[in-house]
């Protein structure tokens, strides 16, 4: 698996797929310096009981979105590697079994958003200490806000990594990646059994530790099936 994701990443290495990992937590940072930026009086008298807390909660709103357009996107990107240059027989042919090339397509995906909510966890606190709201840093909230809505988000990973390495055709994946962005952004009434609303964080027990859970064993489950169905069909 270590030489397989060594592979992995010399393959995206001149693609932008480096550039997108940044640029989506960057885009929410600079969109809440500008909310902020315009709106400060406003905003610090909203928040003047929890200043980071307020920043990291209108930050987590926009990253949400984010984070399932950019999944859709990323896992896109990685599976037409081999798409675009008609190379997916040629790597089966390879002494290397499908679990793991599979493996490495999803780990690689896992891994880059991974760095993804690293990147916006950082930019939420250099913006804050620019904005002067102190050294007291949530760190905790920091962390929960940023990466829980990606754990949430796992089944539409496996989801869309799947789509997107047994589909030539990159249309399909990005148009159902993109209307499950949708359908996130209104689902807050939705019942809690549906994975649209699992990113939001939000559940009728104020729990946001079972749409963790609910999302990791569907995601595995989807993972699992994804796999059985990339031994079975032969990718082209």
């Amino acid at each position: 698996m270590g030489r397989i994701m060594a592979s992995e990443m010399l393959k995206i290495k001149r693609k932008m797929i480096l550039f997108l990992i940044f640029l989506g937590p960057i885009g929410v940072v600079a969109l809440e310096a500008c909310n902020f930026g315009l709106r400060y009086d406003y905003l610090t008298k909203v928040y003047k009981d929890d200043l980071w807390g307020g920043l990291i909660n209108e930050a987590s709103l926009l990253s949400i979105p984010t984070i399932l357009i950019g999944l859709t996107i990323i896992t896109s990107m990685i599976a037409n590697i081999e798409h675009q240059t008609n190379a997916w027989k040629q790597l089966l042919a390879l002494p290397i079994s499908k679990t793991k090339v599979y493996t490495g397509k999803a780990l690689l995906a896992f891994l880059l958003l991974i760095l993804s909510c690293v990147v916006l966890a950082g930019g939420i606190i250099v913006l804050g200490l620019l904005l002067k709201f102190g050294v007291n840093i949530p760190f905790l909230y920091l962390l929960k806000m940023c990466f829980f809505p990606f754990l949430a988000s796992l089944p539409f990973l496996a989801l869309q990594i799947w789509l997107a390495i047994t589909m030539k055709n990159q249309a399909i994946p990005l148009t159902v990646g993109i209307m499950g962005t949708i359908i996130s952004m209104y689902s807050m009434n939705f019942p809690n059994w549906v994975p649209w609303k699992w990113p939001l964080l939000v559940n009728d027990l104020e729990k946001a530790v079972y749409s963790i859970v609910a999302s990791i064993v569907i995601g595995l489950l989807l993972y699992l099936v994804s796999h059985l169905d990339f031994h079975r069909k032969e990718v082209r």
